[in-house]
């Protein structure tokens, strides 16, 4: 019996920890890891060290595949389901959500609304205890009849009739507005665009809406028409502008040259600038074409319904004064407090089920007020949304499911999470965990990460040079381990300035593009500069109006002057402060499926292409550098067809992807491998790291000069095969500067969309290194940021603020980081204080 008292006592214990043995997917070096269950845990490392793959593609993958295991096989057959991680044993691994670092963009019927299911308890609120009117006319007093039968009687009238039912109210549905069909936007010609430049003559393609697709003949009609081709747009006389801009359509005689100089005399008929825009526009399907004709398009409020998206009709319902439209339009705080009011508004008799409705919509708004989304309106679009509001909605509901016994994984939540509202982020982990849950998160901002029950770092570096586990353990553990890379920025124990910054007597001389914005959004009749020449990180809480500034006024606005157009109408003054040219960089991912790889998006596979196909063996077989393409049938694997590997469909299993099993994921069929250069397949070539690739093309300038600027911009541990769809979203943007990398800048604005997105605090460096190279080459850099460690680099900062929504708008402070620290009013002034201080300056 004692031999078995420790057998008993094993399989009854609790157990503490998810247990992993022999985790090999992606870079993962086979690891064992015990991660803590109904703790904080949170995974940390360079980026590409392998910390995404750990708690994404190994506990996740895992955890949601067992769950999902247990359905019908009916059931899984109809669910996207993951494939078995790369791993010897996962043991006590909970059920597992995720909540990823890019959620899936809404579609153009998605709103806030939809999205936290707060519109459907508003549908049914309004139809339940809502005051509504009779076909005649006449209003009611709300009733709980409706409730009951589902139809009211006219007291007036005597006319019997249903009310709006709470799927009348669903503009995705009956409800939808029948001129916009519920999108609450359309489509019109903007005029501004359609003259490219007045300066020029018709001849000269001074209409641009006459360089459409299918638009041959309306100049040679226009002329019939009495209007010269020869005169400048600007000198027309207003008449034939008109003409030009609003004419009528007609059919008039023209004459057509074909190539052999013959000449036919046919009739054509003849388009203003905005229905040739129109026409073109019906009449295509072509992706290329549907670019082109969309700069001519502005996307405007639906005048039916006021860009509420409900059809009219349901306006006539209200609940305590307000139509749904008018509910729906509050911002989360201010929906919050009409929920409390809701109540004192109805017949006491219909109270109980009032206070029941609006608790449920104060049960729903609450996370979301935690997670600083208060600014927020139902009605607002979810495709407007940022992935850090995006998130926050995610987590929101999550909360308020108050699930238990779950293994939730997060990767970065703090993304677009301005350092005052990380507190909210604490208060739902809490919550998850309170609710007995397990949590892991991987993120880089250190006052998460110092808030965890557990650390666990992946490194050292990354790709090939990461994978395994650096240091773990509490972070009093972490900190005090010497090969941790996180330690030193948790402690303060590093330099915080890693630039030379111009001071404020350097500015005061600084040329500086300025600009007003009469009211856009949370924007109301705001001021703003930055200097030329210099790095400028605009920041704020969420929602502050930082986008609506900088993306929607600042960049469309110089982009007009730089084409001599005029500005967005919101923009009342700007000075360019001798900026010619715009670039936006942002973190969307760089290609659309896995045949964009870096060294075909940084341009360096043409090239090396081209050296195998000058290679003797290839000359021979008369190749050229086409078959060495994978995208071509020439060269491509047969079995898999370029992409290295093969998707199985198992019914009710998930899809299996494989390894392909001919060309052994190398892409390419074996005649093409035969052909080697200095001892490399062309398969060889994209398994390399840029890195090592930069060394192996020194003799190549071409080539190398490429590889050179991946490598400064801190991508040197990525193949030249890696898939870019599958980068995070600060190197794709870095990516994205390859070709900007070693040119003169003078007069180009760079502006980015927080560059900081997946990057561990010594990635973010590199970042600062790389803005360091712009500026030398005199770029002008504007950075949208909440990273304390680039606001502190940065040689001006403009905040706004004080909060999001209508409590936004407004410019808090602008200067210098130090300047900011001083800052009364400046919340992220404070925020920054704090953190300087930490690192040892005071400010």
């Amino acid at each position: 019996m004692k031999s078995k008292t420790p057998e008993k006592e094993n399989v009854s214990r609790i157990p503490e920890a998810i247990e992993i043995h022999g985790a090999r997917a992606n870079n993962l070096k086979n690891i064992n890891v015990n991660i803590p269950l109904n703790r904080f845990v949170a995974v940390c490392g360079v980026s590409g060290s392998g910390k995404s793959t750990l708690a994404t593609d190994v506990l996740y993958a895992e955890g949601s595949r067992r769950y999902l295991e247990a359905l019908s096989t009916y059931t899984r057959r109809r669910i996207g389901q993951t494939a078995r991680p790369e791993v010897d044993s996962i043991r006590f691994l909970p059920s597992a959500v995720a909540l990823r670092q890019r959620p899936t963009v809404p579609g153009i019927r998605s709103t806030l609304g939809t999205m936290s299911e707060l519109l459907n308890i508003l549908r049914l609120s309004f139809s339940r205890l809502g005051s509504h009117v009779c076909p005649n006319g006449h209003r009611q007093e709300p009733s709980l009849t409706v409730a009951q039968t589902g139809s009211l009687t006219c007291p007036v009238c005597h006319v019997v009739f249903n009310p709006p039912s709470a799927e009348d109210f669903a503009f995705n549905a009956q409800g939808a507005c029948p001129t916009c069909h519920g999108t609450g936007e359309v489509r019109e010609v903007d005029e501004t665009t359609l003259i490219g430049d007045p300066d020029k003559t018709i001849q000269e393609g001074a209409v641009a809406g006459w360089r459409v697709p299918g638009s041959f003949f309306y100049p040679r009609a226009a002329e019939k028409l009495g209007i010269p081709l020869d005169v400048p747009y600007k000198d027309l006389p207003a008449r034939q502008k008109k003409l030009i801009l609003g004419g009528q359509s007609v059919k008039v005689p023209v004459e057509v040259t074909d190539r052999s100089g013959r000449v036919f005399r046919m009739e054509a008929t003849y388009l203003n600038a905005r229905d040739a825009v129109e026409h073109a526009f019906r009449g295509t399907d072509s992706e290329k074409s549907l670019a082109r004709l969309n700069k001519f398009y502005r996307i405007g409020k639906c005048p039916a319904c006021g860009g509420s998206r409900f059809a009219p009709h349901l306006l006539k319902s209200l609940l305590d004064g307000k139509t749904i439209a008018d509910v729906s339009a509050l911002s989360l705080e201010g929906l919050a407090q009409y929920a409390r009011t809701v109540k004192k508004s109805l017949p006491k008799v219909m109270e109980p089920l009032a206070a029941k409705l609006m608790q449920e919509v104060e049960n729903g708004i609450h996370p979301l007020l935690l997670l600083g989304l208060d600014y927020l309106s139902l009605d607002r679009a979810g495709s407007t949304l940022s992935t850090g509001e995006l998130q926050r909605i995610q987590l929101a509901r999550t909360l308020k499911n108050e699930t238990t016994g779950v293994l939730y994984v997060l990767d970065e939540p703090s993304i677009g999470l301005h350092p005052a509202n990380v507190t909210g982020l604490f208060d739902v982990f809490e919550g998850l965990l309170n609710q007995g849950n397990s949590l892991v998160v991987v993120d880089h901002d250190t006052a998460i990460l110092g808030k965890a029950d557990y650390l666990v770092e992946m490194g050292p570096g990354a790709g090939s040079a990461g994978g395994t586990i650096v240091s773990e353990g509490t972070v009093e553990e972490v900190v005090r381990n010497p090969s941790s890379i996180i330690a030193p920025y948790l402690t303060g124990n590093t330099r915080l300035l890693v630039r030379t910054r111009s001071g404020g007597k350097d500015l005061l001389n600084q040329r500086f593009m300025r600009l007003t914005v009469n009211q856009l959004y949370t924007l109301k009749n705001v001021d703003a500069a930055f200097p030329s020449d210099r790095l400028s990180v605009v920041t704020g809480v969420s929602g502050s109006g930082k986008t609506a500034l900088v993306l929607d006024s600042l960049v469309p606005a110089l982009t007009a002057s730089i084409k001599k157009q005029p500005p967005p109408a919101h923009v009342r003054l700007l000075d360019t402060g001798g900026i010619r040219r715009v670039v936006t960089v942002d973190a969307v991912p760089v290609g659309k499926n896995d045949r964009s790889t870096v060294a075909t998006y940084s341009g360096v596979f043409d090239a090396i292409r081209e050296l195998f196909a000058a290679t003797p063996a290839a000359r021979k077989k008369y190749w050229n550098a086409g078959r060495f393409s994978y995208n071509l049938k020439e060269g491509a694997c047969p079995t898999c067809g370029g992409t290295g590997d093969i998707s199985l469909d198992i019914q009710y299993l998930p899809d299996m992807v494989l390894v392909c099993p001919e060309c052994g994921g190398k892409r390419y069929n074996q005649d093409t491998l035969n052909i080697v250069w200095e001892g490399y397949t062309i398969a060889d070539i994209l398994s390399l790291p840029v890195s090592d690739a930069w060394e192996l093309f020194t003799d190549y300038p071409a080539i190398h000069q490429k590889l050179s600027s991946l490598a400064g911009l801190g991508l040197g541990y990525l193949t030249l095969g890696e898939s870019t769809p599958e980068l995070s979203g600060g190197e794709a943007q870095r990516l994205k500067l390859v070709s900007e990398m070693g040119r003169t800048q003078k007069g180009t604005l760079f502006v980015f969309d927080e560059p900081t997105i997946g990057l561990h605090p010594q990635d973010i460096r590199t970042l600062i290194q790389v803005f360091d190279s712009l500026l030398d080459a005199e770029a002008t850099i504007i950075v949208i940021e909440h990273d304390l460690d680039v606001i502190a680099n940065a040689d001006y900062v403009l905040d706004m603020g004080p909060r999001g929504g209508d409590g936004g708008g407004r410019v808090m402070a602008a200067g210098t980081p130090q300047q900011l620290c001083h800052a009364a009013e400046s919340l992220t002034g404070k925020n920054l204080s704090a953190y300087v201080r930490r690192f040892g300056l005071d400010w």
